[in-house]
């Protein structure tokens, strides 16, 4: 006790966010902003992180991708922890006390918005910083962004903050595509389609054997989906038969190929150490975009199988 008499040990307290959180959202207008391509990246202090994905077409969700972490959340805590110090700290970087949060920002199409968001949970606080650049989640422009100098600086760091998670070799699964939104989806439709189907009109009337479909598929006394022939078209993706549950089956992209149009789709299919149940099943995934070039074409859908456990 005598040798700490007359002396007090302090006790810096921590960065801000240094125990929390730091979270980027792009958002992509596609098609004159008619269709938008969101992308969400949230890096936990402990270095867990997720990434999500979506597209949408007149503001409802056509497709979902999710991405977590897969490395020891040990292995990246530092790695956030040096991220988290140059947001803090950094005279080239630094957010806090440089760049204004409160500024309102109306970021117009084809302009994407960037929000950097960190959460400070030893202090229960929340700050935010929102500017506008060009590209998506996995392609933003620093060089482009405003409408102020500290702009840069936010996509500067929303672009280490994938950089240092997600990579710099990822890129977006609905890149190029065109926007669309789900009418349906599911594990098995009664229409018990063997392929893909493709409904579209070239005078702008309802195309045959639309409605034939629609009402084997969700029965007779559902209502038709709206949809604007002349300007718009119905995909209906699908695995053909399965003979077990489990199977799911999500268009990803409805990609333009010169005078053409591609559509792109992903089976998820039950992994090892599964038990799903011997069952006929037709996954689909139904869904309502803009007209494309023609011919519409499907491509074979890739094919991802998705462990149960280990």
């Amino acid at each position: 006790m005598a040798g700490c008499e007359g002396t007090t040990t302090l006790v810096d307290p921590p960065r801000f966010a240094q125990v929390g959180e730091i979270r980027v959202d792009v958002e992509l207008p596609i098609a004159d902003g008619a269709g938008l391509v969101e992308g969400t990246l949230v890096w936990q202090s402990d270095g867990r992180w997720v990434l999500v994905e979506r597209m949408r077409y007149q503001g409802e969700l056509g497709d979902e991708r999710i991405l977590n972490s897969r490395l020891n959340p040990g292995e990246l805590a530092p790695e956030y922890q040096t991220l988290n110090q140059q947001l803090n700290e950094n005279p080239g970087l630094r957010l806090l006390g440089e760049v204004d949060p409160e500024l309102l920002v109306e970021c117009q199409a084809p302009r994407s918005r960037v929000r950097l968001t960190m959460v400070d949970r030893h202090r229960d606080e929340v700050i935010q910083w929102t500017r506008c650049t060009d590209g998506g989640l996995f392609n933003l422009s620093a060089a482009a962004a405003g409408p102020d100098e500290g702009a840069t600086r936010v996509v500067s760091a929303a672009q280490l903050v994938r950089s240092f998670t997600v990579g710099d070799g990822q890129r977006s699964v609905y890149e190029g595509s065109i926007p669309f939104r789900t009418v349906d989806r599911g594990e098995n439709s009664p229409a018990e389609p063997g392929e893909p189907r493709i409904f579209l009109s070239e005078s702008g009337a309802e195309p045959d054997g639309w409605a034939d479909f629609w009402f084997d598929h969700a029965g007779t006394g559902a209502p038709l989906p709206t949809v604007q022939w002349d300007e718009e078209m119905v995909l209906v993706g699908t695995t053909g038969l399965r003979q077990e549950a489990g199977h799911h089956l999500s268009i990803r992209r409805v990609l333009p190929v010169g005078t053409a149009t591609r559509v792109e789709s992903l089976e998820e299919i039950p992994g090892d150490f599964c038990s799903p149940a011997a069952r006929d099943r037709y996954p689909y995934h139904i869904v309502v975009a803009p007209l494309g070039p023609r011919p519409v074409s499907f491509s074979e859908a890739q094919q991802l199988r998705v462990p149960c456990g280990i």
